[in-house]
């Protein structure tokens, strides 16, 4: 027992000398022509790695810093550039032949850059793993790249050893990472701390930039599928993860490699996170959960979004409840072009179905949507209208009753048109005193609606534009005034110009409504009033000579003249 403890003792002490020694003959530089050409045409970019120093208590070479060109297509500045590079290495090849085989990469503090082209069809790292004219068969200042993964000799020798002549072992790690760069394979491949900036080219607008962009793969091969995990902090606030497998990566375009993941998101804002063309102007804070799964051409996504302070157009503010919509989609990858199978949304017990085609292809994203909602409960909307643009008159809510919408939406997001038709029925206009309003319409003066406006029907056929809203054939029935038709536009400042007619006790009512929609005008139309007044006298309308009282009430004169004077208050 004594002698075999004094053998572990020596053993011990060797392996202790072993690693203070070793590394004062071996210089690890003499190792980055050999570790550049691996990686060179491992990515098919350039790689650039600087001072290297061994470590082998961790069985690791690393450099300070490290370089990855990016596809000259897209820039000349880098693709990847990292504070530090770690290589894990197999120690006694590494040792005894100075072979060098990979086994782990660990990138801190990298800057990523991806680029998409303009066009929208191809990304900066689609022409990762393929040749690519930023990958020379061997970078300037290094030698040769010998084929089986042997020690590296000067570019001027004049006969190679044979050693270096000799096949490599079947199946040798050094074959894999260079018979076919392709094979590379590594078990495990590290991004810590990583900041990625995510752009267009020649766009005007500003770049995303994902901060803490971390990322653990397992088996990493070009070849075959691997597994990962990556946590990002998103731009404007919010993080995300994503869990799931990757690859084979797509040997035309790394951008079409299959994936299999769970996505999950919190505190996104829909405004700055690029998943949402800015031009629609869609704005809130946003959580996700979902899966997404591609074979390369078309991935399709499902999941459940759930946003509070959502606001749908420019012009708008925020909602006051969360909205929910249950989504699958269906991208086409190589077309940017997807469908939209199942778009449910939901307003508290209000639940409208969009459904449609969308093509991101170019600059600004278009579309062709269908939206359906039927017997929606109005309470429930109320706190919606904000979002969608609609002003309310001051302290007025909409209270009971249900909402049908059925519109078609086309064209590019920052120049949508929407056309459809919306119905309400049995509701009320809360604290505003539509009677009043129209008080200045003599024939209609005590009209009484109270403090609160009961609405027994209300329709419109609607088209919504940049120019402005046209609501036309609509049918308003205020039980307490009668029925109110008639067409008009409400302009991108919120003007009103409306042309309405008032059906009260079997008479028509010309009158028109401007001011705006948080403060609506209603004026007598003069003109309307005495074509229609002039139209019943040559229809043979005529007063009867032989009744005073019928001859007084249908005098033209003093019709037109009622419709402006108020009603006497009778005597105190």
């Amino acid at each position: 027992m004594k002698t075999f403890f004094k053998v572990l003792g020596i053993i011990i002490a060797l392996l202790i000398i072993a690693v203070i020694v070793v590394p004062f003959f071996i210089d690890a530089n003499t190792f980055r022509p050999k570790l550049e050409s691996e990686l060179t045409d491992a990515l098919g970019r350039q790689v650039k790695v600087g001072n290297l120093s061994l470590a082998l208590w961790s069985g690791s070479v690393v450099a300070d810093n490290i370089l990855v060109a990016d596809d000259p297509q897209f820039s000349k500045t880098p693709f990847v550039q990292a504070k530090s590079l770690k290589v894990g290495v197999e120690l006694l090849p590494l040792i005894l032949s100075r072979t060098l085989n990979i086994r782990e990469i660990t990138l801190d503090q990298p800057q990523i850059s991806l680029v998409k082209s303009e066009n929208g069809e191809r990304w900066n790292f689609s022409s990762l793993g393929s040749k690519n004219p930023s990958a020379p068969e061997h970078p300037p200042g290094s030698a040769a790249t010998p084929r089986n993964g042997a020690a590296q000799k000067s570019a001027n020798t004049a006969k190679p050893s044979p050693q270096e002549t000799a096949p490599a072992e079947k199946g040798s790690a050094s074959e894999k990472t260079s018979s076919n760069p392709m094979n590379l394979s590594i078990g495990k491949l590290n991004v810590y701390h990583g900041r990625m900036n995510v752009s267009k080219a020649d766009s005007t607008q500003p770049q995303r930039v994902y901060n803490e962009v971390n990322i653990a793969v397992k088996n990493f091969s070009f070849s075959s599928s691997f597994p990962f995990d990556m946590t990002a902090k998103l731009p404007a606030g919010g993080s995300m993860k994503l869990t799931g497998t990757a690859g084979p990566i797509d040997a035309n375009d790394a951008a079409l490699t299959p994936l299999n993941a769970k996505i999950s998101v919190q505190n996104m804002n829909l405004a700055a996170s690029g998943f949402i063309d800015p031009a629609a102007g869609i704005q809130g804070i946003a959580d996700l959960n979902g899966t997404v799964v591609s074979n390369g051409n078309e991935a399709k996504a499902s999941g459940t979004l759930t946003c509070s302070k959502l606001q749908v157009v420019k012009k708008g503010a925020p909602a006051g409840q969360p909205v929910k919509v249950n989504f699958t989609l269906v991208h086409n990858l190589v077309r940017e072009t997807g469908t939209i199978t199942q778009g449910d949304i939901y307003m508290g017990k209000a639940v409208a179905h969009l459904t449609g085609n969308y093509d991101a292809h170019g600059k600004v994203t278009s579309v062709n949507l269908k939206l359906n909602g039927q017997n929606m409960p109005v309470d429930d909307l109320e706190t919606m209208l904000p979002a969608v643009g609609v002003i309310l008159p001051p302290k007025a809510t909409l209270k009971g009753g249900d909402l049908d919408v059925t519109t078609a939406s086309t064209g590019p997001v920052n120049a949508l048109v929407t056309t459809g038709s919306v119905k309400m029925q049995n509701t009320k206009l809360a604290n505003f005193n539509l009677g009043e309003k129209m008080s200045a319409i003599a024939a209609l003066a005590g009209k009484n609606t109270g403090n609160d406006t009961t609405i027994q029907n209300f329709s419109s056929d609607v088209k919504m534009a940049p120019q402005g809203t046209a609501a036309n054939n609509i049918n308003l029935t205020v039980p307490a005034i009668g029925v109110l038709t008639g067409n008009g536009t409400v302009s991108p400042a919120d003007q009103l110009a409306f042309k309405m007619n008032a059906s009260v006790g079997g008479m028509g009512i010309p009158f028109g409504v401007t001011g705006t929609t948080s403060d609506p005008k209603f004026t007598p139309d003069v003109k309307g009033i005495a074509t229609g007044l002039l139209g019943g006298i040559l229809n043979g309308q005529v007063p009867n000579a032989n009744n005073p009282q019928q001859q007084q009430q249908q005098n033209p004169i003093n019709s037109v003249m009622g419709l402006f004077n108020k009603k006497k208050q009778p005597p105190k």
